[in-house]
């Protein structure tokens, strides 16, 4: 043993005078050697009363005691190393040696780490960069039991982390002249192996840590960022965020680094233009903005992007969407104000239609579309709107709304079939909402909207069946029955024997509403002659 310990000696004074050194680390099973079995280790210093310093430090720890104090604590462990430059956990004198270490050229390539077992014994070693010594030997222990063993050198450290600094210096030295520290509770082992990796680089400063950065991936570097901060490494923490600002994050990864920046706090010079790409708290102004885009779907010109976009809104403005946890309420006014704009255009469309020679025509609206394709636009915008407005509680004032356009009843009795169909499709709307109970207005205000569109729907049934649109024709058939059942019995009866009349005439070119007509009926004689029985 002697020899060897001459030997190893003799290889280490061979190696250049670089200031850094060679290093390893391995992840294995704690030792089941009978010392360690037997009684507890003899710690060195303890960080239960670590020095303070008054040093104006980087990031969130509260000062370099506190830090090392939540690192761990420092000890020496008294095992036997087998050879210089690598790790060796085991105590007894029957231990195999290690085999040649690999080399590790690099950071691990972004996306999830492999799994390291236990009992599994992983080595690796940084490309040789020679120190006169490597005086340090640090043992992690993680929070699910395993542990790494680091051997380097101290100087490097103490150059670059303030923390480290404190923990060496704090530190004792064991056999052949070791100082021994062990770090505690350390959430992700391999990120706190990569960010002692980065002070040992040969990349250098710069570009060279951005390559580092670059190969290892943003969420990755979130978490050497978090350990460069907890050990005071100011120059990784700064490579870290540099990096971070200037690459895209997905969504997993943006709201791994919010929830970093709630538990960490980093100078506000380098983090300004990360905190930029987060959201900020507190009210956003969403609901302005959404009214905007509202209106701008509105207003455009294209039917197929149009409808693209409206699929796009409402999904962000589902409640049950991933964007919306907490749905702001949507400006009533301003979207009323959308609809009556959009019915005003509907008047003029269909004052077009009634008098296409009209003079007050201009030599701009020949050059529009065609009269049917802007009619229906304005159509799908008012059905879309009275989504928005059924789904934020907001549809009464539209039911009140559509039950006064007077003007438009007026038109439609001398409108084409082929246009003034398109009304029925907002009728049809405004009834399957009613008849389900999405909107529940005064009964005065239903038979409002029953009384002016009932008849003009009972006109277009054959067109809306032919020409559907998207609309659920049975749908439509059982919501207009329920919408009439809501009515008084006798407003009820004035409208049966309309459609009963339509009905016998028409055929399937009328709604069908046998069953609700039934329901009327019982309700109306069969129970009352009961009654008086």
């Amino acid at each position: 043993m002697a020899e060897l310990r001459r030997t190893s000696t003799s290889a280490r004074r061979r190696v250049s005078s670089s200031r850094h050194s060679a290093w390893c680390c391995s992840f294995v099973v704690p030792p089941a050697s009978p010392d360690l079995r037997s009684s507890p280790l003899p710690p060195s210093k303890s960080l239960k009363n670590p020095p303070t310093s008054t040093t104006t430090y980087f990031h969130s720890s509260p000062s370099p005691a506190a830090s090392a104090a939540k690192l761990g604590r420092s000890i020496i462990v008294p095992r036997r190393i087998l050879s210089p430059g690598r790790v060796s956990p085991i105590d007894s004198d029957g231990a195999p040696s290690l085999a040649p270490l690999p080399e590790l050229p690099g950071p691990p390539p972004p996306g999830p780490q492999p799994e390291i077992s236990p009992a599994e014994t992983i080595t690796c070693q940084l490309p040789e960069r020679a120190s006169p010594s490597m005086d340090l030997r640090i043992r992690v222990g993680g929070r699910d039991g395993r542990f790494l063993v680091l051997e380097l050198d101290s100087g490097v450290l103490r150059e670059n982390s303030e923390v480290f600094r404190k923990l060496v210096a704090d530190s004792g030295r064991g056999e052949e002249g070791w100082r021994e520290v062990e770090v505690g509770e350390v959430e992700d082992l391999a990120a706190f192996r990569e960010t002692i990796e980065m002070m040992y680089s040969d990349e250098g400063e710069g570009e060279g840590l951005m390559r580092w950065l670059a190969r290892a991936g943003v969420s990755r570097s979130i978490d050497v960022l978090e350990v460069s901060s907890k050990i005071m490494f100011d120059r990784g923490v700064v490579s870290c965020l540099n990096y971070i600002e200037a690459v895209p994050w997905s969504e997993d990864e943006e709201e791994k680094l919010k929830d970093l920046f709630t538990r960490c706090t980093f100078d506000k010079a380098v983090t300004q233009d990360i905190l930029a790409r987060l959201p900020p708290g507190g009210s956003s102004g969403s609901e302005d903005l959404a009214v905007h885009l509202i209106q701008s779907i509105a207003d455009g010109a294209n039917g197929s992007a149009r409808k693209e976009l409206q699929s796009l809104v409402n999904g962000l403005l589902s409640k049950s969407s991933v964007y919306q946890k907490d749905p702001a309420g949507l400006d009533k006014e301003r979207l009323y104000s959308i609809c009556n704009s959009c019915l005003d255009s509907l008047v003029e469309h269909f004052e077009e239609a009634a008098d296409p020679n009209s003079v007050n025509r201009s030599e701009a609206s020949k050059q529009m579309k065609p009269l049917v394709e802007r009619i229906s636009k304005q159509v799908e915008n008012l059905n879309w709107l009275l989504e928005i407005l059924i789904d934020r509680h907001m549809a009464e004032d539209f039911v009140s709304l559509w039950a006064g356009q007077k003007e438009l009843i007026r038109m439609h009795q001398r409108a084409s079939p082929m246009v003034r169909y398109e009304l029925s499709r907002i009728s049809a709307g405004v009834f399957i909402a009613l008849g389900k109970g999405k909107v529940r207005c005064h009964g005065d205000v239903r038979f409002a909207v029953l009384e002016a569109w009932f008849g003009p729907m009972l006109v277009d049934f054959g067109w809306l069946q032919r020409c559907s649109k998207g609309l659920d024709v049975r749908l439509l058939e059982e919501g207009l029955g329920q919408a009439l059942l809501t009515l008084p019995l006798k407003q009820q009866q004035s409208l049966f024997v309309e459609w009963f009349r339509c009905f016998g005439g028409k055929g399937t070119e009328c709604p069908n509403l046998s069953n609700a007509f039934q329901v009327w009926w019982r309700r109306s004689f069969v129970r009352t002659a009961e009654t008086h029985t």
